[in-house]
């Protein structure tokens, strides 16, 4: 099987390139999308595209026109901060795309020597991402640039083997995309039920208001520990940050540092179920901190050893865990209505802080008696459940695809052997 195989540099088989510059001036309130790393990270863990730039359709059409734009089959690669991340052109949708921090590799004119699915699966895999690592130029910060991709080499088996390994993979990303939507509607339903009971005007009988710090037991910062194991930082544990909030209930734990901590730390930061982990720093020019994570049995069952929050979060732990679905909720509806950001602090760099001790000071916060809190809790609590189950589900598909891809790619299992009708079968 493996002498019908070649190793290739894919600049052989693809033409690889970036878009023409596009200036601030050329901005616009509404438009063609103009897509940044941003987006196609968002895109990728299966957020929807938060669209903040465009460029007008005049400017587009002139450069569809002049210079060609992304067409199906096509593919964009991150390669700066988070390098190597891939969106493939699945439809035909009029976008364009920054230069500098996107490459384009346009695989749609090529394959008859390279399927663009099977290009997209090896740039998702870990083995497909080590050998990006060996183009990559830079030492403090690295880069992928177009003379580096051009020179990639890579596995090519038949253009049909690589339809079918395609194929193999693409059951285990139908799953893992079903997941992402259900889990996706689960979050509305859950938000959508908080409002619903939760909108009362004033005090009714039976609810009470409160301030959020009398509801809150325990609240301390988080810490970062270190790099390399010692004899003053012994212990390992997980770290969470503000960027990993988003992602931890979708089932993306990979990125997740695990470091080194002081066993005083660590004990007093160890995160337990019923936690509520929240952002007080960090945030951009265009978005503001209060980040939250709800810390669950289940979320915390996937990693292999303790986890607590990073230095610029901070761990909240309610009186009562029944306190928790219900605080999880308003504090995503404090953010989601913008709220949060009268308590933000914002830097001349754009660096956000926010005001915490006049956050749990003064924010208000309505609780029913515990008989309506224990029916809400009811009504919630099987949609939070489910959607760390289904992020799990997702962990264990991409840990069960990773190990797949490169034992494909690489020949080791035979494709002509497997039974595609039966695979898709048994995922379904």
């Amino acid at each position: 099987m493996m002498e019908d195989w070649e190793e290739i540099k894919l600049g052989d088989v693809v033409d690889i390139g970036s878009s023409k510059r596009i200036y601030a001036a050329d901005y616009v309130e509404n438009g063609i999308p103009f897509y940044r790393s941003k987006e196609v990270i968002e895109t990728y863990r299966g957020r929807e595209i938060s669209l903040e730039l465009f460029i007008s359709e005049e400017k587009y059409n002139l450069i569809k026109e002049k210079y060609g734009v992304p067409q199906i089959g096509d593919i964009l690669i991150t390669s700066v901060g988070t390098i190597g991340v891939p969106l493939v052109i699945k439809q035909n949708e009029s976008f364009y795309f920054k230069d500098g921090n996107l490459i384009w590799v346009k695989t749609s004119k090529v394959e008859d020597r390279l399927d663009p699915s099977y290009f997209y699966f090896f740039l998702d895999s870990a083995y497909g991402q080590a050998k990006l690592d060996s183009v990559l130029i830079g030492s403090s910060q690295k880069a992928l640039t177009i003379s580096g991709l051009n020179r990639l080499k890579i596995n090519l088996p038949p253009i049909p083997i690589q339809h079918k390994i395609a194929s193999i993979l693409s059951a285990y990303d139908d799953l893992i995309e079903n997941n992402l939507k259900r889990i996706k509607l689960l979050e509305e339903k859950a938000q959508l039920t908080y409002e619903e009971w939760f909108s009362v005007k004033g005090t009714p009988n039976g609810w009470n208001e409160y301030k959020l710090g009398e509801l809150i037991d325990f609240h301390i910062g988080g810490g970062w520990g270190e790099e390399f194991q010692t004899d003053g930082f012994p212990d390992p544990a997980y770290v969470i940050r503000g960027t990993d909030m988003d992602n931890l209930p979708l089932g993306s734990i990979e990125n997740v540092p695990n470091r080194w901590h002081k066993v005083s730390n660590l004990k007093s930061r160890r995160l337990q179920h019923g936690d509520i982990v929240f952002e007080v720093s960090g945030g951009s020019s265009y978005e503001g901190v209060a980040k939250t994570l709800l810390i669950t049995e289940g979320l915390l069952n996937q990693f292999d050893g303790d986890v607590m929050c990073a230095s610029f979060c901070k761990l909240m732990r309610p009186k009562s865990v029944s306190y928790s679905y219900a605080l999880i909720l308003f504090l995503k509806y404090l953010r989601k209505t913008k709220s949060t950001e009268i308590f933000e602090k914002r830097s001349a760099s754009n660096i956000v802080n926010y005001n915490w001790e006049a956050f749990l000071k003064f924010q208000s916060v309505k609780m029913p008696n515990d008989d309506v809190l224990k029916q809400f809790n009811d009504a919630v609590g099987p949609m939070i459940s489910n959607i760390y189950n289904l992020g799990n589900q997702i962990t264990r598909l991409k840990e069960a695809r990773d190990i797949l891809l490169p034992r494909l790619m690489t020949g080791m299992i035979d494709v002509e052997q497997m039974n595609l009708e039966n695979l898709h079968s048994t995922n379904t």
